[in-house]
Formats: C-alpha cells, structure tokens, sequence
C-alpha cells in the first residue's frame, strides 16, 4: 500500500505528516508541485513480460502522458532481487540527485521509495503497484527500490537519452530510513 511520511530535513525521527490515504498523498505532494496519481494497473503481466509487452499494454496511458507532458520516449525498468546488478543499481539512485526533466514513473508491479527534499522537509514516498508519480525537472530527490528488489515502472523522458542525474553532493539521503530495512 502506498505511504507519505513527511519529515523535517534536519531530523528524520520528526515526522510532520504520516497517511496511506491515497487522496492525502496526492494533495500533500502537489502543494509541493509533484504529481500523484493512482491508477489500475489492470494488465495481468507476469515475470516473462517483456518491456515490449508491457509499454503494449499500457498504451493508450503512454499516449495520453506524452500528450500532456512533451514526453517522446518510454521505456520499462524491471528489477528483481536475482538480477546480479541490483546492488550496484540501488547505490545509483541512492544519492540526492536533480534531473533536467521531469522524472515519471507508472508503478506496474512491485514497490520503490521517492525521497523528495523541498521546502526543508523530506517526502518519503513509497510508491506500489498502481501509482503514478510525477518528479518535477530540479526537485532534489534519490529513490530506494530496497535490498530485494521487486518492481517494474513504466519510465517516461523528453530527453531521448533517458535518465541523467545530477548529483548535489548533499549526504541528506544517508540520515534517513532505507526502503526495506
């Protein structure tokens, strides 16, 4: 189930808002000016579903976000705890980072946690199966899909290269709860 818990950026233990209520989540996140939505992720994919399969299934909602957003390209990430990669993967993202763009991730199965640092307030924002988040282009953040992850987001840029990190250098991420730990 999808969670927000606010804390203060200087204190982790100071939580300032804690819901799981959908409704909550999206009208907390967009005083901050970050999308969030849920969907049906209504597609019976199983593990053997290809990127190809899945961008398929949910095309008509890849086509109405291009739309909206000026989005030109999508693609799928996937990660399961046997992929021998996945350590290195999760340190990637585990660094508060900014993008040029902004990040979009449609949850398709599985779970991953947005840490968004606005407003000297620290978002963390588990994100399910169903959910639809949108990361404004500059909003520092770093995402944690666990130490077994298990997730696959439907990805979409208007950079044509994909995904590019800034990284701030801040050691902020290190203070606060890990996504499965």
């Amino acid at each position: 189930m999808s969670r927000l818990v606010v804390h203060t950026e200087t204190d982790p233990a100071q939580v300032i808002a804690d819901t799981d209520d959908a409704a909550a989540i999206a009208r907390l996140l967009a005083e901050v000016g970050v999308r969030f939505e849920r969907w049906d992720a209504r597609h019976a994919l199983g593990i053997e579903s290809d990127a190809a399969e899945i961008l398929g299934a949910y095309a008509p909602e890849i086509a109405r976000l291009k739309a909206e957003g000026g989005y030109v390209t999508a693609d799928v990430i996937r990660l399961t705890p046997d992929n021998p990669d996945h350590p290195v993967l999760r340190r990637k993202f585990l660094d508060e980072h900014t993008h040029a763009e902004d990040e979009v991730r449609f949850f398709v199965e599985g779970e991953g946690t947005f840490y968004l640092h606005l407003g000297g307030r620290v978002f963390r924002t588990l994100c399910c199966r169903d959910d639809l988040i949108s990361v404004p282009a500059g909003t520092p953040h770093w995402f944690d899909m666990g130490p077994a992850p298990r997730f696959a987001a439907i990805r979409l840029f208007t950079n044509p290269e994909g995904w590019v990190a800034r990284f701030t250098g801040s050691p902020i991420a290190e203070g606060f709860p890990r996504h499965g730990e």
